[in-house]
């Protein structure tokens, strides 16, 4: 049942004469206290934050004073408490809440400066079961969602960042009402991303893979011109999720990144990962989310040139991701080339140096690589809805090949194999790869028809090869891949008619034995892999 409102105006300009501050982030929480006793604010606060504003020298009130309680159970109980919330939920100008606060010695408080526990760092830094448990915050959460409900009367502060503006605003020793809504509807989607957080991490600690109530938080990163169309705003937010990538990089020069160069370098960075950088230097040339050009090589720049070499027209503009740091002879090559992002584990001195004569080219550093791996959450939205699923962490070197045909492949076409599976992970359905001596030969992505995507990567290849003056496309010989079943074999028949000796595919189809003959008349070697790698 819905509660009537009160149906009483809120006053613009509201004094601040008491303020609780209890804080898990102490940064800047000194300097702003003596702000506030500056202006003659009584000053209440709790634990951590009474002992860092004492030993500032500050005269602040310990909260078990008003309360008449001491902290119990490890500070597990120190604010649930009426005199804590009936100062923060009392309406100031109801007579009866009036009484309420008169008869029972509540005083209220009007400023309350709050952060959390912090749970979403003990969950990124992989804490324990129970160690995680005890980083859940109750007191700060409900302090929260009090004040912010009170907006009318107080203000709430969640985020250090606001501190300047807060007293900014109490020049004359008052917020106004526009500022305390603003801060409140900040504080509730504070403690949303908070409980989101939470039931994640609970959801993945039980392994329950459909919660029945499943949300997805953020922290705002950072504004953007526009999104994916400049008629269409946009912004880019963190969950916190500990994972070398775009997300976590630090932007070493050029501009902002645009949303499509997130999206993009996001899809670049995660294909270059499938690479350890153990075996060997790669790199992954994306465009609109597609590869254009993925390759490995002795040394890092051959990858760049081997992977440029596979579709240097749509390669302009584009992303570049590498698995190891960029070194300068690496960067020297990029820059002859108009290129938006680069992105990579590490840059020498060097490399920033070649790097920097291009101010607006973007660079990423990451710390590390992605573990494919890892498990996770992806998320879009539809109409109405929120589709929710695992991350795609399969890996052909996990998998069970199976070879199906008369003819088994040999060491180099299982290389290549594996190499062209890889890659077709990454690209939109319906993908087919082509691959050969470590370098993609061409790439065919979503389109409708299967065929249609052979036919395209074929064609690829083939002007590669004009492009880099060879006498036939690196698609005979290679290996092709298919991130779905074949469920025909006019596929194969296209990639077979397009040079290839060897095919990948995780089979399935009613058709199985009919694109399996095709491929023993052809002398085609092909093996399952029993998984499939649908991207759209």
């Amino acid at each position: 049942m819905a509660v009537a409102s009160k149906k009483i105006p809120a006053p613009d300009r509201v004094e601040v004469k008491t303020a609780l501050l209890s804080v898990s982030d102490k940064s800047g929480i000194v300097d702003l206290a003596r702000a506030l006793s500056a202006k003659g604010v009584r000053l209440l606060s709790t634990g951590g934050t009474h002992k860092a504003l004492s030993d500032a020298g500050l005269a602040v009130t310990d909260v078990s004073e008003i309360t008449g309680f001491p902290e119990i159970m490890d500070g597990r109980v120190k604010t649930l408490h009426p005199n804590v919330h009936g100062g923060l939920l009392a309406i100031r100008d109801d007579a009866e809440h009036v009484a309420a606060m008169q008869a029972h010695g509540i005083g209220g408080i009007d400023l309350a400066v709050i952060n959390l526990y912090p749970f979403e760092e003990v969950r990124a830094k992989g804490g324990d079961y129970p160690t995680t448990v005890e980083n859940i915050d109750i007191g700060g959460p409900a302090m929260i969602r009090a004040s912010a409900k009170n907006h009318a009367y107080v203000t709430i502060v969640t985020d250090p960042a606001d501190y300047p503006a807060l007293v900014e605003e109490l020049a004359d020793g008052a917020t106004s009402y526009a500022f305390r809504q603003r801060l409140a509807a900040k504080a509730f989607a504070r403690t949303a991303a908070y409980d989101t957080a939470i039931s994640n991490w609970f959801a993945e600690a039980l392994d329950i893979v459909t919660p029945a109530y499943r949300t997805v938080g953020g922290v705002l990163k950072e504004e953007m011109r526009y999104g994916e169309n400049p008629h269409q705003k946009a912004a880019f937010y963190v969950t916190g999720e500990n994972r070398p990538g775009v997300a976590t990089a630090t932007l070493l020069q050029g501009k902002q990144l645009s949303y499509n160069n997130i999206n993009d370098t996001d899809a670049a960075f995660e294909l270059v990962a499938e690479f350890l950088p153990q075996n060997g230097p790669a790199c992954a040339i994306i465009k609109h989310a597609n590869p254009c050009g993925v390759a490995t090589a002795p040394s890092l720049k051959e990858a760049y040139q081997r992977a440029l070499a596979c579709d240097p027209v749509s390669a302009f503009g584009g992303i570049i991701a590498l698995n190891s740091a960029l070194d300068a002879a690496t960067a020297e090559e990029i820059v002859k080339l108009f290129t938006e992002v680069i992105i990579a584990p590490a840059a020498d001195d060097g490399a920033r140096a070649v790097i920097a004569a291009k101010p607006n080219l973007r660079l990423l550093v990451t710390g590390g690589l992605p573990d494919p791996r890892t498990p996770g959450i992806s998320a879009k939205t539809v109409s109405g809805g929120l589709l929710v699923q695992n991350r795609d962490n399969g890996m052909v070197e996990d998998l069970e090949l199976k070879v199906v045909t008369k003819r088994a492949p040999s060491a180099q076409e299982l290389e290549d194999m594996k190499f062209a599976f890889k890659v077709a992970k990454h690209v939109k359905s319906n993908a087919v790869v082509y691959a050969k001596d470590g370098q993609t030969a061409g790439i065919g992505a979503g389109q409708m028809s299967r065929v249609d995507s052979a036919r395209i990567a074929a064609l690829k290849a083939e002007e590669a090869a004009k492009a880099m003056g060879l006498s036939e496309p690196l698609t005979r010989g290679a290996a092709v891949a298919s991130e779905a079943f074949l469920p025909f074999a006019d596929g194969l028949l296209s990639a077979i008619a397009a040079g290839a000796t060897a095919v990948i595919q995780p089979g399935g189809s009613m058709r199985d034995a009919e694109v399996i003959a095709a491929a023993d008349e052809a002398g085609v070697a092909m093996v399952f892999t029993g998984m499939r790698h649908f991207r759209h």
